[in-house]
């Protein structure tokens, strides 16, 4: 027997179509971009997460020469959020990422290992966390949980 998933997300056209926290947070991981350190993969990518209190705090990817070693935007914000707001929900995260010199680009979406991550911390505050993800100028992708894009999700339940 042969099964289907659907996953849902909304296409937004641009920059403009978002509200003022959703255009805050763009351009917050658009910012956060210019601080990536990618010099083997050229390929910057900025990170900016709300707070239920209001707050953004951002991050971007932080490459190193020993491969495994270096970190995703998503996990490097992620993780230093939860270190100084353990307790604190996340209730959006937007991700900007493109190779270093590009002028437009598709939608980036969390890799497998920021999917993960994310999931953990939605478990955790057992709440959904929106996810955007962008392009640089161009397309924004948004889904309601980090579940829709992590079908079949592992989680604590499991264990």
């Amino acid at each position: 027997m042969e099964k289907e998933f659907k996953t849902t997300f909304e296409v937004i056209s641009g920059k403009n179509d978002l509200n003022e926290i959703e255009k805050k947070l763009y351009e917050t991981a658009f910012e956060a971009r210019e601080n990536a350190y990618a010099p083997y993969s050229k390929f910057d990518v900025g990170c900016a997460l709300l707070l239920e209190n209001g707050e953004i705090v951002k991050g971007s990817n932080q490459e190193n020469a020993a491969y495994p070693s270096g970190l995703c935007a998503e996990r490097t914000t992620i993780f230093w959020t939860s270190a100084n707001y353990p307790n604190m929900k996340i209730e959006k995260l937007f991700v900007i990422g493109a190779p270093k010199e590009a002028v437009s680009s598709v939608p980036i979406p969390p890799c497998g290992a920021c999917r993960q991550s994310i999931l953990e911390y939605e478990a955790k505050q057992e709440t959904p966390i929106e996810i955007y993800f962008a392009s640089l100028n161009g397309e924004i992708f948004k889904t309601k949980s980090i579940r829709d894009l992590l079908p079949f999700s592992f989680d604590a339940s499991f264990l």
